[in-house]
């Protein structure tokens, strides 16, 4: 055998275990959970209840529920990928400090959650947790928060339903167009792949405002990314550049906050934002 043929049965052996690698862990790769033991007791200054779902596949979701008096409404909180929602809690205070209730449940195989995740039970699960939410507000007082891999199934449930508002915090997408940026090499990506998550799909679909905030120094996931989902849907998406902002850092910018209580306390505001207004937009 020709020494290039060897170097070239090396090479393809190499790629051949790359792919399986991908295929086989990619689980591994997209999310990073924290797993807490089921007797582990949460603790925040403010008041909360611990809420439960046995899902009928046997798989069970964890989650937190803020109350306050009088609310305007209730945000359910689709979060980032990473660690359990001991840690993404703290993002109550600027939510409830606005006068709304706030809701977040682990995904499965994060927190106290418990069970195998797909694309599917992921969608499942979050819109089994809608609605229970619809048992106890109007719809019309229901706003999606997605943050991060929470912007997908934030996209999706809103595409299902008709909350008030869906409010995307550094959205992708896709699963696909991010993962090519980093494994684009691997040809058959797309059969490969799992988890797809076509937030560049859902929103066409989604009836309500929809609000994109979005750091413009983002290097996970850039923000041509949310210019691209105001361009699929510009009637109904307002999109608000982060100036100077990355990815986890948005709560660290006054405009962010600014932005958020505009949005769930100004009416004024909604009416100028509302569907198929074109102030403060990116086209």
């Amino acid at each position: 055998m020709a020494e290039w043929q060897q170097w070239l049965l090396i090479i393809g052996g190499i790629y051949l275990a790359v792919v399986v690698i991908f295929y086989f862990c990619q689980d591994y790769f997209f999310f990073r959970p924290e797993i807490l033991p089921t007797n582990f007791q949460y603790k925040y200054p403010f008041p909360f209840e611990e809420v439960h779902f046995d899902m009928e596949d046997g798989g069970y979701v964890n989650g937190l529920y803020f109350k306050v008096p009088n609310s305007r409404g209730v945000i359910f909180y689709l979060k980032g990928n990473s660690k359990s929602v001991k840690g993404w809690a703290k993002f109550a205070k600027d939510f409830i400090g606005k006068g709304y209730d706030f809701f977040m449940v682990d995904y499965r195989g994060f927190g106290k959650s418990r069970g195998k995740v797909n694309e599917t039970k992921l969608f499942n699960d979050a819109q089994h947790v809608y609605k229970w939410l619809e048992d106890r507000y109007e719809e019309k007082d229901i706003l999606i928060y997605g943050r991060s891999l929470g912007s997908g199934i934030a996209t999706r449930i809103a595409s299902w339903n008709n909350p008030k508002m869906l409010i995307l915090d550094s959205p992708y997408l896709s699963f696909y167009h991010n993962t090519y940026r980093y494994g684009g090499f691997l040809l058959p990506l797309k059969w490969l792949l799992k988890y797809h998550i076509r937030t560049d799909h859902f929103i066409k679909t989604v009836d309500c405002p929809i609000f994109i905030m979005h750091g413009t120094k983002d290097r996970l996931f850039p923000f041509s990314y949310s210019v691209k989902l105001k361009a699929i849907a510009p009637d109904r998406v307002t999109l608000f550049p982060i100036e100077g902002a990355h990815h986890n850092n948005l709560p660290d910018f006054s405009l962010y906050h600014d932005l958020l209580y505009d949005m769930l306390n100004d009416e004024e505001f909604l009416k100028r934002h509302d569907f198929y207004s074109e102030v403060g937009a990116i086209a």
